[in-house]
């Protein structure tokens, strides 16, 4: 068995890529975060035996320590957390608008939090990586990552190496928190900090508490989904003691693909939910303003008051 770490801080994607070079992608299997999932596949991924389920435990516990330790330079409201599909490709122009609604808050003090895997989530920590640049130098490093647009092509992680080589950065942080239950969905180099937990539950809970700043959803599907309502019961009954914005990205999805915006309306006015601050948008611009309005110390009357308005 692969000994796993105890952990003093978060990972660095050095730590989890130590023996990867980028011009031999196969390179990847000697890496630790590659050993790591090797052994989660031979003693099972939800096993029982407590050889493997307590240095995994105690490997979760350091890592929730690290977190929380690494949060306390942040404000709680300054946190910013982004849902959405791991199959989201960067050829689609959803994944340059998560990026640069990332970007744009990243350059106003957010700390970006994702599940730290591909897709959406990658395009949230590229987004970072490339706060402080132009835009047009953001579209020539998505340019470089085209060269293989999904997680499953080879150079997808080559090309997050190069471009973070052409575009070096040691100013602006973000926060990955992927899991190895999905192992076979690498986690992303952009993110400056990585929390990688083996159990799921713990990992996903934790995305939605701290991000107390709010939570975008871009389009995704059944995991995306079901974190939606996750996000909706916390903020409903005030399990982080303020009700959190609830910011959908991509009108047309959220309305008719998949229809969840007016879902939830109609269920705060049948009183299922209660205090949700929902808003939905198709521009970068609408997302951001949305999200650096909110202030958890905001009246509660206002926050109503905000609340009626959109339901309008």
């Amino acid at each position: 068995m692969e000994n796993y770490q105890i952990r003093r801080c978060l990972y660095s994607a050095h730590d989890l890529y130590d023996a990867f070079d980028p011009a031999d992608e196969s390179s990847y299997a000697k890496c630790y975060d590659a050993r790591i999932y090797a052994d989660v596949l031979k003693d099972g991924k939800r096993s029982r035996a407590l050889a493997v389920t307590l240095p995994r435990t105690l490997h979760d516990h350091s890592i929730s320590t690290a977190l929380f330790s690494f949060l306390e330079d942040w404000a709680p409201a300054d946190v910013v957390g982004v849902m959405g599909g791991h199959a989201m490709r960067r050829s689609d122009p959803s994944f340059r608008k998560v990026a640069l609604v990332s970007k744009a808050l990243t350059e106003r003090g957010k700390l970006m939090v994702s599940g730290g895997g591909p897709g959406a989530m990658e395009a949230t920590h590229f987004g970072a990586w490339m706060a402080g640049r132009s835009t047009a130098e953001l579209d020539d490093a998505l340019e470089m990552l085209r060269a293989a647009d999904t997680f499953a092509d080879k150079g997808w992680l080559s090309t997050a190496f190069r471009v973070m080589e052409r575009f070096p950065q040691e100013r602006y942080k973000s926060l990955g928190i992927p899991t190895w239950l999905y192992g076979h969905e690498p986690p992303t180099p952009f993110a400056t900090h990585i929390a990688k937990y083996f159990d799921n539950s713990i990992r996903e809970d934790n995305i939605l508490t701290i991000a107390v700043g709010g939570i975008i959803f871009s389009p995704g599907s059944a995991g995306t989904l079901q974190e939606v309502f996750q996000e909706a019961a916390q903020d409903h009954y005030k399990s982080c003691d303020v009700s959190s914005p609830i910011v959908f990205f991509g009108k047309e999805f959220w309305t008719k693909t998949v229809p969840l915006y007016p879902f939830l309306h109609s269920l705060m006015e049948s009183g299922f939910y209660k205090d949700l601050l929902l808003s939905i948008h198709d521009s970068v611009d609408g997302i951001v303003n949305e999200l650096m309005s909110f202030s958890p110390e905001m009246p509660s009357h206002i926050q109503k008051e905000r609340l009626s308005k959109k339901l309008q």
